[in-house]
């Protein structure tokens, strides 16, 4: 039986459900034995309020759990990990400590390492643990996968460094973006990896959560993910658009107080699908930082592809895809011609072609072993 090991932020049962999660499925789907890693977890997380300590996290930490047959989640929890402390002073104090992060004691995961076919890293500070993987099991097929540009989420000089340097030594680095991969373009077993999409929760039916609201006549808009929302944009494009509901699945408690922003908090992944499905709109509306343009090829981008939405997205996100309307952040007008081009799409010409699922990206990624 072939057995990948998927080194993650995530917690297996969140419910938030990101790439990982997706491909943890696809394997075990695909027969094989799977390990969800879950890192970066230490005292400091308390402090930081991650929210992954909502979850029993500390009850499963440094434990094999069983989820069902072949399938075993592992919380690492750590005396510390390398976290952007904000001070300059504190993370040059804290270098040497948080470069020791991937000799520290794996207890029963590190079995799973020794015996893998494939590991696949994610871009977080797990990277460290490179040089380790390497020396438990230099058979195993090691994939580094760039979800996120590690410089948006602001980590560690330290994690910054060892992505520097191992990233030339991972048997294949899959990025999600054409801007990521512009960031790897020296290295010539990096490759456009676009994220999948699990396309049987779409395909099941749904009650319409907006039909209430579209009984009125009322253009509905969908924003659904967990950061980078532009409220500024939500401000104003609910008061400049009084006629239009605009909805925010996700977990944010600053929404603006409008009577036609709906926010529903952080919704399981099931009962998130209908408000992708029946919604006239799909927001890309993020506020811009440093790296951001790698959204431009989002799974966010992909699910409302999947589901025909015309998007709305700020000019740094452009790209060809002739669905997206363009505004440029803080042009009120701009944003409402955005919103009334959307509308007036005819998503029936919004090809789906060429969104791949998990299982193909799993193949991919597992190369010669899958």
């Amino acid at each position: 039986m072939k057995r990948v090991v998927l080194i993650t932020g995530h917690y297996f049962e969140s419910k938030r459900k990101a790439g990982f999660h997706w491909l943890a499925e696809a394997f075990w789907k695909a027969g094989w034995d799977v390990t969800f890693f879950t890192s970066a977890l230490s005292p400091l997380s308390r402090l930081r309020l991650d929210y992954r300590m909502q979850y029993p996290v500390l009850a499963e930490a440094n434990q094999l759990k069983p989820v069902r047959d072949r399938l075993t989640s592992f919380v690492w929890y750590t005396p510390w990990h390398p976290a952007n402390l904000r001070l300059a002073p504190l993370n040059l104090l804290a270098s040497p400590l948080f470069a020791r992060y991937g000799e520290l004691p794996l207890g029963p995961a590190e079995e799973r390492f020794a015996q893998a076919d494939l590991v696949i890293f994610e871009s977080n500070p797990a990277l460290l643990l490179f040089d380790r993987v390497k020396r438990l099991n230099p058979r195993a097929r090691l994939v580094y996968r760039v979800s996120d540009d590690i410089r948006l989420l602001r980590n560690h000089r330290t994690v910054l460094a060892t992505e520097e340097r191992v990233a030339p030594r991972f048997d294949r680095v899959s990025v999600p973006s054409r801007s990521l991969l512009e960031r790897f373009q020296s290295l010539p077993q990096a490759h456009l990896d676009s994220h999948g999409v699990a396309r049987e929760p779409f395909e099941v039916e749904t009650a319409d959560p907006y039909a209430a609201l579209k009984k009125l006549g009322r253009p509905q808009a969908v924003f659904v993910g967990n950061n980078h929302l532009d409220l500024e944009f939500l401000a104003a494009a609910s008061q400049d658009c009084p006629r239009w509901d605009f909805h925010v699945v996700g977990p944010f408690k600053d929404l603006p107080r409008h009577p036609n922003v709906h926010g529903t908090g952080e919704l399981p992944f099931a009962e998130t699908v209908p408000y992708l499905k029946h919604a006239d709109v799909g927001l890309m509306t993020l506020r811009y930082s440093s790296g951001a343009e790698a959204f431009t090829d989002s799974l966010k981008m992909q699910q409302y592809t999947l589901c025909r939405l015309p998007i709305v997205a700020p000019e740094f996100l452009r790209t060809d895809r002739p669905q997206v309307s363009y505004y440029r952040p803080g042009d009120r007008a701009g944003m409402t011609r955005a919103l009334n081009a959307a509308l007036t799409l005819d998503r029936t010409q919004v090809s789906t072609d060429g969104i791949s699922t998990w299982a193909d990206l799993a193949r991919t990624l597992a190369g010669d072993r899958a």
